[in-house]
């Protein structure tokens, strides 16, 4: 029941030119994102996340991101931006070839979602706003893509599937700004730093974060790289409207980011809200350290971000939760 209600919402929200096959609307963005272990060879933890969609002008779950957008930066000014996107997130404990449960390890888990996004950018600040509607437990489809990705790549199965947390409709609404500074020019290249700051309250995850990076580069746009988590992406016109004398054709930049979070509620850790589920002691604090490249050719962006992620939560030797991943995001602007 649980499938075919998200798979109903995807049907209803395609916009006109996806069964028409057309050119999207000048402006329209399509954003891919993909997070995984394998190249840091632990498969354990947050071992993959993919996420697409972009900037596109039609309404949903973006109408309400919208309003909320507008109550939470009314001064802001400027147009308001929407997206649409779909999205999977995988977890497991540190082995995935042990099929018993195992209580002391981080559960097993699965998100599959619906994000309608809200996007306002004006001078040197962005505001968005994400929406995040879907299903965690065997709904969300975590067992079969992860079991097809293995047997596509010749790695083990993966044996617990059958202990992950259940069932459960969640949601999330995120705030994230980000602020760009221009810091001079070193070495003939030009250096730029963007903190940022936001908030994220729902049954998927409540935490407020804050950090920011350093990029160094030729023909710097946008705010550094685009992001898989809630607020991460520009959307549609956004670019075009910060930038409408972009002229350069190459662009690229190096960076290196933090971003801090103290999270009050995390699913994957805590376990489901309305039902008993397995769950672990999470830490409060959590960081990501980032690592990059970004490259854009005319309208074809690409960007390549290597992230070491502090320990989620306690195990009996508290040693339990560190990880490393890669992310790798393309965009391609119409």
């Amino acid at each position: 029941m649980f499938r075919q209600i998200l798979l109903l919402l995807l049907l209803t929200t395609l916009p006109p030119y996806a069964t028409a096959v057309q050119r999207p609307p000048e402006g329209s963005e399509f954003q891919l994102f993909i997070e995984n272990d394998m190249l840091a060879r632990t498969d354990r933890y947050y071992t993959n996340g993919i996420k697409f969609g972009g900037g596109m002008g039609f309404d949903l779950l973006q109408l309400p991101a919208a309003e909320v957008l507008r109550q939470l930066a009314p001064e802001a000014g400027g147009k308001v931006h929407l997206g649409l996107f779909v999205g999977q997130n995988l977890y497991t404990p540190r082995s995935i070839a042990v099929s018993r449960a195992q209580p002391l390890d981080r559960p097993w888990a699965a998100w599959l979602y619906l994000g309608g996004v809200a996007q306002r950018a004006r001078d040197n600040r962005l505001d968005t706003v994400e929406l995040d509607l879907g299903l965690v437990g065997p709904s969300a489809l975590g067992k079969e893509i992860q079991s097809g990705w293995h047997r596509l790549i010749g790695s083990p199965q993966p044996q617990g599937w059958h202990h992950q947390i259940p069932n459960e409709p969640a949601f999330l609404v995120s705030w994230l700004v980000k602020t760009r500074h221009d810091l001079g020019k070193a070495g003939g290249l030009d250096v730029e730093a963007i903190p940022h700051g936001g908030a994220t309250l729902g049954t998927v995850m409540s935490l407020a974060r804050a950090g920011g990076l350093v990029r160094v580069g030729r023909n710097m746009t946008g705010f550094g790289p685009d992001t898989i988590e809630p607020g991460g992406a520009m959307l549609q016109n956004a670019r075009r409207e910060l930038e409408p004398g972009r002229a350069q054709r190459v662009e690229w930049y190096a960076f290196a980011g933090i971003d801090h979070r103290l999270v009050a509620h995390n699913i994957f850790l805590d376990g489901t809200v309305f039902r008993d589920s397995p769950g672990v002691r999470r830490r409060p604090h959590v960081y990501d350290l980032s690592l990059g490249l970004s490259l854009r050719y005319g309208a074809l962006r690409v960007s390549l971000t290597r992230v070491k992620r502090s320990e989620e939560f306690f195990t009996a030797t508290s040693t339990g939760g560190r990880q490393t991943f890669d992310s790798v995001n393309l965009g391609l602007e119409f």
